[in-house]
């Protein structure tokens, strides 16, 4: 078989972490997909692949000849548009890794006009609230809510988010509306953990210019943005989160703003991408457009 032919089935198998949903996908057979992944691996004498009944996951050594494989098939992809129709339109996939909510309400209702704009390019976008390992998982660029961390990317900072205090009026019904921060440890919070540490992170506040926390009970705690909101709303107890994308829920009485003396600090706003990649002309397209949609102040 073409080389090129299966990298891009190992490629493919590595981002469906499944033979079989790999094969769906390229519309293979499925031995054909085994095959031409067992022959790589043959060629250059490593598993690229760990096998179980239940699932299929990179070794060390898959991760890091997947990074050189996407590298090389990007680097095609990119070469054959200079010479396809006026090359001036970029072309072909950009994988990217969004937050839940962000995407959701600010990003994806958005696409259309990006695809107006370049139709020669296919998003694989995965919308999560989990911090992806770009290089590891073949990821062309993220957006990232909150500090950055990992000094190994590019950061293009787009501004910050706004966060206010809120909980359900069937919550305050039952527990009554907080006042002070004196009024916490009577209260709940619905907690929201780390997906990298699986720590609970801490009810904040802004007090003389510094972030402060208070501890708080809680009954439920979640890591994704869309389950965060659901159980405020459910009036299981009281979140942090950005204004933007609830004030149709202020404006209709179903979440209300409490606590406004004491809110946490803006989150930062950022889109990153590996040191290790040039951006090609499609992700640079597509960079461009995330940052003019969230131009935030």
């Amino acid at each position: 078989m073409d080389q090129l032919k299966s990298l891009h089935i190992f490629r493919t198998v590595a981002e469906c972490k499944s033979f079989a949903m790999a094969a769906e996908q390229l519309d293979l057979p499925r031995p054909t997909v085994t095959h031409a992944v067992q022959a790589l691996e043959r060629q250059l004498g490593v598993r690229l692949l760990q096998r179980t009944t239940r699932k299929v996951s990179l070794t060390v050594e898959g991760s890091v000849y997947l990074e050189r494989c996407t590298r090389v098939l990007d680097e095609i992809e990119d070469m054959n548009g200079l010479f396809t129709g006026s090359g001036a339109k970029p072309a072909g996939v950009v994988r990217v890794d969004l937050p839940e909510r962000l995407a959701r309400h600010q990003l994806i209702p958005r696409l259309p006009a990006f695809f107006d704009q370049y139709p020669d390019i296919q998003l694989r976008v995965g919308a999560t609230d989990r911090f992806a390992d770009l290089v590891g998982e073949g990821i062309d660029c993220a957006v990232r809510v909150g500090t950055l961390r990992d000094s190994s990317l590019v950061a293009k900072r787009l501004g910050q988010l706004e966060q206010a205090n809120f909980a359900a009026p069937a919550y305050l019904a039952r527990h009554g509306t907080p006042q002070h921060l004196t009024d916490l440890p009577h209260h709940y919070a619905v907690n929201f953990f780390s997906s990298q540490t699986g720590r609970d992170l801490d009810w904040e506040y802004v007090e003389h210019g510094q972030t402060r926390t208070v501890g708080m009970r809680s009954q439920v705690a979640v890591s994704s943005s869309e389950a965060y909101l659901a159980c405020c709303l459910a009036g299981l107890g009281l979140v942090q989160i950005p204004r933007l994308g609830v004030e149709e829920l202020l404006a209709a009485g179903t979440l209300v703003d409490v606590l406004p003396q004491w809110r946490p600090a803006p989150l930062p706003v950022s889109v990153v991408y590996s040191h290790n990649r040039q951006l090609s002309p499609r992700v640079k397209a597509f960079v461009d457009w995330v940052a003019a949609v969230l131009l935030l102040s």
